[in-house]
């Protein structure tokens, strides 16, 4: 038990190894099943999230605390209660839904504009790339203009939350990023 105890007050005496990352995007974008993914849980059987999930995972050194909120519009304006100290913005994107990329681009250029996420890494999720009708992370950086951000560093990052593909690559670029600031 005292080891326990020591450790614990190790990890609270570093707290630049434990990270607070907002995972948003539109309902149905697969932000859920990538939080899954990280922590390694089944992803069989995923249901729309109604409020938030928050999952703590390690990572390259970290002690990620994942903070997945629902996308639905009637829970997006509550999005900003959640963005307090957050250290990396991970936004997924369906990249199937052609329909849904202009209101994805709002949503997403409305959350850089906000002060409390100024100079937060954001880490965009190009997810479903297993799907015959996706957009590469390519044409969704351009129909999203990306490009266009230069008040913090990005990436966008190819993946297939479902089987994990990408996931781990973006993760990775997320505390290297981190490491940066």
């Amino acid at each position: 038990m005292m080891g326990l105890l020591s450790i614990l007050r190790k990890l609270r005496q570093s707290p630049e190894k434990e990270l607070r990352l907002l995972l948003l995007g539109l309902d149905n974008a697969g932000k859920t099943t990538i939080l899954k993914i990280m922590a390694s849980e089944d992803v069989t059987h995923v249901t729309p999230t109604a409020g938030f999930n928050i999952k703590s995972v390690v990572s390259d050194g970290f002690k990620l605390n994942v903070w997945d909120i629902g996308g639905q519009r009637k829970i997006r304006p509550y999005w900003k209660n959640y963005f307090e100290n957050t250290d990396v913005l991970i936004y997924v994107v369906d990249s199937s839904d052609k329909k849904r990329l202009e209101e994805t681009g709002i949503e997403l250029f409305e959350l850089l504009g906000d002060n409390k996420l100024e100079d937060v890494p954001l880490l965009v999720y190009a997810n479903k790339q297993d799907l015959p009708s996706s957009l590469t992370s390519a044409e969704i950086s351009e129909a999203l203009g990306l490009h266009s951000i230069k008040d913090r560093v990005w990436q966008i990052q190819a993946c297939t939350a479902i089987n994990g593909e990408g996931i781990k690559e973006g993760m990775e670029w997320a505390c290297k990023s981190i490491k940066k600031k």
